[in-house]
């Protein structure tokens, strides 16, 4: 059971990929105990408009502990090692 590890989903609404990638990280996240959070990158830029400058044209977005760590596609391989460590 990985201890600590956030992952996050970089969003926005009306995204069908971001949909997809949300239900992969659910079961994969769930998997290590670990409820995966997610920031829609156009409400989040009234108070950061740089994240939505740095990853809105590449939407999903998979953050691990703060990290870019896949887009447009979950790499559940990857994920799923990064997380049992």
């Amino acid at each position: 059971m990985s201890q600590g590890h956030a992952v996050t989903l970089l969003t926005r609404a009306g995204c069908g990929l971001c949909t997809v990638a949300l239900e992969q990280l659910r079961v994969i996240c769930a998997d290590y105990g670990i409820e995966p959070g997610t920031v829609d990158v156009d409400q989040a830029a009234a108070t950061d408009p740089g994240l939505r400058a740095e990853y809105g044209d590449r939407l999903p977005v998979v953050l691990l502990d703060g990290r870019e760590h896949s887009y447009f596609d979950v790499d559940e391989t990857r994920l799923r090692q990064d997380l049992g460590r």
